[in-house]
C-alpha cells in the first residue's frame, strides 16, 4: 500500500504533468548550471550517423548537433572519442575507429584530425568539450578479424579477458593501467579539452552464467583481500592514477565520471539508497564513487539516473536526494535519459513533461549544479514537444557552468576592450588582460535603460571562446545577437571556470540599432 508521503509525492508530480510545467513564476532560472549532452559514437548511436559517410557529411551532421543544442542553451558536449580500444584522433596507442571510417585503422579521407576539429567547432559555439573515453572495454563483439593489427587485443592478448562475447582490458594488470593512463595523457597533452570523462563501464555488468576470469591475476596480486575488495581496489588505483596524471599535465582540465545511478541498495548496506536495483556500482561493477569523491580524485560526479521521478524500484527523486546527500568535494550533475522518451515500458516517459519536471526537481537541491542528457539524437528533429517545453521554460535563457569545487577562487582581473571592428555580420572585439589565463568571455546586454545585472541569465547574450593570436585576444560576436540592445558588459571565465567581475563597455551604435 502506498504510504502518505509516497502518495503526496506522486500527486504533486501528476499535478505538474497536468499543468505542463508552464507556470513561469514557479520556474527557477539559474545563471550557473551545467547543461550537457552525450554524443555517442559507439555503434554510430549519435554520430557519425553511418560509418561510411563522407567527411563532408560527418562534419555537417556534427555541426547540426551543436547548432541544435546551442539553440536550447546547452553549454557542454560530452563526446565519445574512444569506445573499444580505438580512437577518433591520430594516435600511436590505438587505431582509428571503424565507427568513423568504416574500417578500423583507416584514417579519414580527406584526412583531418577529427578530435581537433570537433573541439574547435564546439568551442566556437561556446561549448565546453568533455572528451569521453571507455577505458576498459576493448571490443564490442568476439570477431577479432575486423580489428586493426594495431589494436591492443592483437598486440597484447595477455592483457585481455573475454567475457559474455566481448573482450575487456584486465584492470588488475599494472601494465594495463599504465597503458590506459598513457592513452589519457596523450589526449590531455595534445588537445585543448575542458575535461576527461569516463562513464559507467569499469568491471563489466554481470551476465548470468558468465564468469569474469581474473583468477590468475587475483592469485598473483590479491594480497589477502577478498575478490570484491581487490577488484574495487584495482579500480580505485586506476582512478587515482588518472587523476594525478591529468592534473600534472594541465591542472585546469577536469576529471569527471558518470557512474551507474545506484551505489548500493539499502537492503545490503544502510548507507545505500532506497532502491531495488538489479545491479549496483559497488557490488557488480566494483566501482566506488564515494571513495573517489572523498579522496578528491574527481572534479565532478554525474550519476546516470535513467528512471522516472517516482519509479517503484529506482526512483529518480529518491536517487537524486541520495546523491545530493552523499556527494562531497565534487560538483554534482545528474544524467537524464532522453532516449526513453515515448519508448519505454514505464509509461511516465510518454508524458512530454517528464524531463522538464526532472530538471525542475533537480534545481531544488542547492548542491546539484546541472544535468546531462543521453543521448544527442533524441532532440534532433525528435521529441519536439519536449524541446519546446524546455525552450519556453527550463532552458529559456542561457546558463554558464560554475567552477567545480576544487577550482573555485576569486578573480580580480577584468577584461578591457581595446577595439571593436565590424567584419561582415560580426563584431571582432579585441581584449587586453593583465594575465593570459582567459578561456571564455561572457557578454551581457540589455535593452532601453535597463541596468546590467550579471546575476540575471536573461541578460546573457552568449559565452564566447577566446581566440588567441600571439598576444592578441579577441571574440567574434554575431551582430544579430545584439540588435536593439543598448547597454553592454563583459566578464571573463578563467581556465578553472571562475568568472571575473563584469565591466561595462560601449559598442558602435550603428551596429547595435536595427534600421
Amino acid at each position: 500500500m502506498m504510504n502518505y508521503k509516497s502518495f503526496t509525492f506522486a500527486f504533486l508530480f501528476t499535478l505538474l504533468s497536468i499543468t505542463n510545467s508552464t507556470a513561469q513564476s514557479k520556474i527557477i532560472y539559474p545563471k550557473n548550471e551545467f547543461r550537457a549532452v552525450w554524443i555517442a559514437t559507439v555503434a554510430n548511436i549519435d554520430w557519425p550517423k553511418n560509418n561510411t559517410d563522407s567527411v563532408e557529411k560527418e562534419k555537417s551532421d556534427f555541426i547540426e548537433i551543436l547548432e541544435s543544442y546551442k539553440k536550447l542553451h546547452y553549454n557542454a558536449v560530452i563526446v565519445q572519442i574512444r569506445s573499444n580500444g580505438d580512437a577518433f584522433y591520430p594516435s600511436e596507442l590505438a587505431p582509428w575507429s571503424r565507427n568513423l571510417t568504416g574500417k578500423e585503422g583507416k584514417a579519414p579521407s580527406p584526412y583531418f584530425d577529427t578530435l581537433e576539429w570537433m573541439i574547435t567547432e564546439a568551442h566556437n559555439r561556446g561549448f565546453e568539450f568533455h572528451a569521453w573515453l571507455n577505458p576498459f572495454r576493448a571490443t564490442s563483439g568476439a570477431n577479432t578479424e575486423i580489428l586493426s593489427r594495431k589494436h591492443d587485443l592483437i598486440k597484447h592478448p595477455d592483457w585481455m579477458i573475454k567475457y559474455a562475447g566481448k573482450y575487456y582490458y584486465n584492470p588488475a594488470l599494472p601494465e594495463v593501467q599504465n597503458h590506459l593512463t598513457k592513452v589519457v595523457e596523450e589526449v590531455v597533452q595534445k588537445y585543448d579539452i575542458d575535461a576527461i570523462h569516463f562513464d559507467d563501464y569499469f568491471y563489466p555488468y554481470t551476465v548470468d552464467g558468465e564468469k569474469f576470469n581474473d583468477t590468475a591475476s587475483f592469485n598473483k596480486y590479491g594480497n589477502g583481500l577478498t575478490l570484491a575488495d581487490w577488484r574495487r581496489n584495482n579500480v580505485n588505483t586506476f582512478i587515482q592514477q588518472i587523476s594525478t596524471s591529468i592534473k600534472k599535465i594541465k591542472p585546469w582540465v577536469q576529471f569527471g565520471i558518470s557512474p551507474f545511478g545506484v551505489w548500493r541498495n539499502k537492503s545490503v548496506d544502510p548507507r545505500g539508497s532506497d532502491t531495488q536495483a538489479g545491479q549496483t556500482n559497488y557490488d557488480d561493477l566494483y566501482a566506488d564513487p564515494l571513495v573517489w569523491m572523498e579522496n578528491n580524485w574527481i572534479d565532478y560526479i554525474l550519476p546516470q539516473l535513467y528512471w522516472s521521478l517516482d519509479h517503484p524500484k529506482a526512483s529518480y527523486a529518491k536517487l537524486l536526494k541520495w546523491w545530493s546527500e552523499n556527494a562531497k568535494n565534487s560538483a554534482v550533475y545528474i544524467g537524464n535519459s532522453t532516449y526513453k522518451i515515448k519508448s519505454d515500458a514505464d509509461k511516465k516517459w510518454d508524458l512530454p513533461t517528464e524531463i522538464p519536471n526532472q530538471i525542475d526537481y533537480t534545481r531544488t537541491f542547492n548542491n546539484v549544479q546541472g544535468n546531462a542528457f543521453f543521448s544527442a539524437k533524441w532532440f534532433l528533429n525528435k521529441n519536439q514537444d519536449v524541446t519546446q517545453l524546455l525552450a519556453e521554460n527550463q532552458y529559456k535563457f542561457p546558463a554558464i557552468p560554475a567552477a567545480v569545487p576544487n577550482f573555485k577562487k576569486l578573480v580580480f582581473d577584468v577584461p578591457r576592450v581595446t577595439s571593436v571592428i565590424k567584419e561582415k555580420n560580426e563584431l571582432v572585439i579585441s581584449l587586453q588582460l593583465t594575465r593570459n589565463n582567459v578561456r571564455y568571455v561572457i557578454f551581457y546586454g540589455t535593452e532601453g535603460n535597463s541596468i546590467i545585472d550579471s546575476d540575471d541569465p536573461s541578460q546573457i547574450i552568449d559565452r564566447f571562446f577566446i581566440h588567441k593570436n600571439n598576444n592578441h585576444l579577441s571574440i567574434r560576436v554575431p551582430i544579430a545577437t545584439i540588435e536593439n540592445k543598448t547597454n553592454f558588459a563583459l566578464s571573463y571565465i578563467d581556465y578553472y571556470g571562475n568568472e571575473s567581475k563584469e565591466i561595462m563597455t560601449q559598442l558602435p551604435i550603428a551596429v547595435v540599432k536595427t534600421h
